[in-house]
């Protein structure tokens, strides 16, 4: 048995992070990989803008030539309001920008907003004088549709989009560990709490997770590490400063990966032997068995059922414990299958008492039976020899096959018998249903163009209903 020795880490590393570099804090421990943002990222200050020089500013407004005056029509949420934050204003030396747009709001579905936009005017109202209050005023009392004239304003787009761990680096079953920023007021958006103390931080599980290196990207320098999520679907890329450096986190974080895999693979063998129970709400109606995730109050509510299966094409296929035993405290549980164009569905319900079993149990059963000889008989058009038929099971008269299309008076009837003729039936899961009655014709193959289990599932059904009904089934 291997024994892994656990290693303990941390340091300052680059993370690539939106198509950046920013200095982290990284800090391994037997199960997490820690990384910590630093005040200011890495190139930021070329970002920077003077706002108290006036070469920054033209009437108020940045000059960016290259970007052109837009008119975009927003319509309002009956909540939320535009779905905007704003900053800047005349005593801040800067235009009214739109500095965030929430994800799902008014703003974010128009599709034509972007943070960096500088708002001109608002519904003809000329915002480019205009103060932070005063903007913020106009934005909520414009009315349910809004007319924006806007600028994206490229150089400040960046203030706006400082890269963050929380926000930014995606990673499966990742919390944040601090709060999402928004450092303005809003025009009537969600408000979002901010704490100048709080760390921009990461913490990432360690567990299935895969380390590699020089293998979605190139690393000339022989200094990136790229840790990929157990969903495959992320990836964090990080860069020490020189080779060595990269070689001893590398062994670290592989080493700390490894040692978990015991542990990872209990717990899943664990998971993988637990029955997993959802409660739902069953109802059982003359033709059909309903499942709903919750009471059907309303009439609008019985008609929106979670699942709906046929009665006909439903067998009970076990009752009782579920570890085959009357063991104490053993779940009691009975199980359906149904019939579908796509194959069988199976069900395991579980029940409280053994009241409860045997009464799921009888209902099914007899409704079953109930439902054979309330619908009497299923059609469905098919192929046989080559031919176009339509193969009829009748709850008391058996079988027929006629041909198609039929007349108004019927087909010609090809073929009939009653059940107890039937010598074999079959199907090949997939679209084909085989009966042999022992006619002349030998084995007759249907080509149903559809999944063959609920027409067999519905024959069993009849033959079930027909011999309790004879007293040969109780």
């Amino acid at each position: 048995m291997a024994v892994w020795t656990r290693a303990d880490k941390n340091g300052q590393l680059d993370l690539l992070l939106r198509d950046r570099w920013i200095r982290v804090a990284a800090e391994l421990t037997r199960e997490t990989l820690t990384l910590t943002a630093e005040a200011e990222a890495s190139g930021q200050g070329a970002n920077h803008l003077d706002y108290n020089s006036p070469a920054g500013l033209r009437n108020g407004i940045l000059d960016s030539s290259s970007e052109a005056v837009r008119k975009v029509r927003v319509v309002k949420q009956e909540s939320g309001g535009l779905g905007i934050s704003i900053k800047g204003g005349r005593e801040n030396r800067m235009p009214i920008l739109i500095s965030k747009i929430f994800p799902g709001l008014a703003a974010d579905q128009s599709r034509a907003l972007r943070v960096g936009d500088a708002i001109l005017s608002v519904n003809g109202n000329d915002l480019r004088e205009a103060t932070h209050d005063l903007a913020v005023q106009a934005l909520k009392k414009a009315g349910k549709e809004v007319t924006l004239e806007v600028k994206y304003i490229r150089e400040v787009s960046p203030l706006f989009k400082k890269p963050s761990l929380v926000a930014d680096l995606p990673w499966d079953g990742v919390r944040p560990q601090s709060p999402s920023y928004s450092g303005s007021e809003d025009s009537g958006s969600p408000k979002h709490s901010s704490s100048s103390s709080s760390k921009d931080r990461k913490v990432i599980s360690l567990k299935m997770c895969f380390i590699s290196r020089n293998l979605t990207m190139p690393d000339l320098e022989n200094r990136l590490l790229e840790l990929h999520s157990p969903d495959g679907q992320h990836t964090v890329v990080l860069r020490c400063k020189d080779g060595p450096s990269a070689n001893s986190w590398f062994t670290a974080i592989h080493t700390n990966i490894a040692a978990l895999l015991p542990q990872t693979l209990a717990h899943i063998n664990v998971r993988s032997t637990e029955s997993q129970w959802k409660p739902v709400v069953m109802a059982l109606t003359e033709k059909d068995i309903l499942l709903f995730e919750s009471v059907p109050w309303s009439r609008e509510a019985w008609s929106m059922p979670l699942l709906t299966h046929p009665l006909l094409a439903t067998r009970l296929v076990h009752s009782g414990s579920a570890r085959g035993s009357p063991a104490q405290g053993a779940d009691l549980v009975f199980a359906t299958r149904t019939g579908t164009g796509r194959g069988i569905e199976s069900h395991v319900f579980r029940v409280e008492t053994h009241w409860d079993l045997s009464s799921w149990t009888r209902a099914l059963v007899q409704g079953g039976h109930a439902a054979a000889e309330l619908i009497k008989e299923v059609s469905i058009g098919c192929t046989l020899n080559r031919q176009d038929v339509r193969l009829t099971l009748h709850y008391e008269k058996g079988f027929t096959v006629t041909r198609e299309p039929a007349e108004p008076v019927g087909g010609a009837v090809l073929y009939r018998y009653p059940f107890e003729k039937l010598k074999m039936s079959a199907d090949d899961g997939i679209r084909n249903l085989y009966l042999d009655f022992g006619g002349p014709e030998g084995e007759m193959v249907f080509d149903l163009h559809s999944g063959p289990k609920p027409v067999v599932f519905v024959l069993h059904s009849f033959l079930s209903a027909k011999l309790t009904r004879m007293g040969l089934l109780t």
